[in-house]
């Protein structure tokens, strides 16, 4: 295994991040967190990638923060909170980038993927998961209420799902992450990561442009009141339908249809 925290590799317009921290269950470190803001930054600037896959060695997805790195800022109290806080700040930046990407991101994960980890997933556009994989957001165990996973849970769950997540630190399975929108689709365990691959290889074969648009459409339409993102959706569709992708594309359905 490489000695770099974060791994790449590309595939048929594929780009596979893998965490590289497996002796620390692949814990969010500044310097993790780092390398995927970096990659992110690159992969959105790269024209020959249609999909990303974020995915983990060894057998967990990813423990949340690390609570080493974050106890030695508690010990630093001259400039503790300073450290917190651009801690933070870079998850946050972190989190942010994953949908203002325009490639889909999917997430495989295999084992636990609690706290911030839990958050990183329910980032992603997509999510598969082995059968063995567990959800959790458990600060409140340990008295830090996970406040800046509940933003990304908050947005994929119902209200008293998420609530329930972060007041009672239960884990949920695979099963039950599915039944509860969190992923979309549980596998055998060990296949989580050649599924997601499959799956973005799917999107990649679709239109970069039609995707890219789909996805930022989507994303700007949920801050919207009902009409407005109904009057942005109309003014997407136009400028879709207008494109070349789209005009092949129609073309072809009817030519199947025979007219």
């Amino acid at each position: 295994m490489d000695d770099s925290l974060l791994l790449r590799s590309d595939r048929d317009g594929v780009a596979t991040l893998t965490l590289n921290r497996p002796r620390a269950r692949n814990a969010l470190s500044a310097a993790l967190l780092g390398a995927l803001r970096d990659a992110f930054a690159r992969l959105a600037d790269d024209a020959s990638i249609r999909a990303v896959v974020v995915a983990a060695a060894g057998p967990a997805f990813c423990a949340g923060h690390d609570l080493k790195e974050m106890t030695a800022y508690r010990e630093a109290p001259d400039r503790g909170a300073a450290q917190f806080a651009a801690l933070f700040d870079l998850c946050s930046q972190v989190m942010m980038a994953v949908p203002a990407l325009p490639q889909p991101v999917i997430a495989a994960v295999e084992g636990i993927a609690t706290a911030a980890g839990c958050q990183l997933v329910a980032s992603c556009d997509l999510a598969v998961a082995g059968e063995e994989a567990r959800f959790a957001t458990p600060g409140v165990q340990i008295g830090l209420f996970c406040s800046t996973p509940m933003v990304a849970l908050s947005r994929n769950l119902s209200r008293k799902a998420a609530m329930a997540m972060l007041l009672t630190a239960e884990l949920a399975d695979a099963e039950e992450a599915r039944a509860l929108g969190l992923v979309n689709r549980v596998v055998p365990a060990g296949t989580a990561l050649a599924a997601a691959q499959d799956l973005a290889a799917g999107i990649a074969a679709r239109s970069a442009y039609t995707v890219r648009v789909g996805k930022r459409a989507f994303y700007e339409q949920l801050e919207m009141p009902l009409a407005d993102a109904y009057a942005h959706a109309g003014r997407v569709m136009t400028e879709n339908m207008l494109a070349r992708s789209a005009e092949d594309g129609i073309a072809a359905f009817l030519g199947r249809r025979g007219g």
